[in-house]
């Protein structure tokens, strides 16, 4: 399959049959159609070199979309909804270096983002809480300033504890069960 085809596939499902709130609800019929029609890419895709993965900004951003949002749809509950974070972090960076995030719509933006969002690494939360804020959306920006003061409390996120096989402290179990998990 031709990355362009696959790209714009997946941009045109997640951007323009999606709704807005679709993309965050945990919906077992959304998770179908992207386990159906996106879930096969995705070891394909990952065994790309990621340069392979970053020659225009399309198929960057879908690339994107594939390692960050994919998972997390096809595999809640499951370590292997975070297998592919550090891939879409990567190509994060590269867009930004690369300045394809300046001429992207706000919504666009927010997702090309997401993997600093997502980061378990503070510094990577420090950059997430300024980017998203640069977006000028205090709704957007609360979600990011909700996932930093996690990290920057915890160093990770206390909701994947229990998927990742790592042992909670009390105050994370505490944190959660505040409401603390997405």
């Amino acid at each position: 399959m031709s990355p362009r085809f696959w790209a714009q596939g997946l941009l045109h499902f997640w951007f323009h049959q999606l709704s807005a709130q679709a993309r965050f609800a945990s919906d077992p019929a959304v998770d179908a159609v992207i386990v159906r029609r996106f879930l096969p890419l995705l070891a394909p895709m990952a065994a790309r070199p990621i340069e392979s993965l970053a020659r225009d900004r399309d198929t960057l951003r879908a690339a994107i979309l594939l390692f960050d949002q994919v998972p997390r749809n096809a595999f809640r509950n499951s370590a292997l909804a975070f297998a592919h974070d550090a891939r879409a972090l990567a190509l994060t960076r590269i867009a930004l270096r690369r300045g394809w995030d300046k001429r992207l719509d706000r919504d666009a933006r927010q997702f090309l983002l997401m993997p600093l969002m997502h980061s378990e690494r503070r510094a990577d939360q420090r950059e997430s809480m300024a980017r998203f804020t640069a977006l000028g959306s205090s709704y957007i920006r609360s979600f990011a300033a909700d996932h930093a003061r996690m990290v920057l409390r915890f160093g990770r996120f206390p909701h994947r504890n229990a998927v990742l096989d790592r042992r909670s402290t009390e105050a994370e179990r505490r944190a959660v069960a505040a409401g603390n998990h997405w």
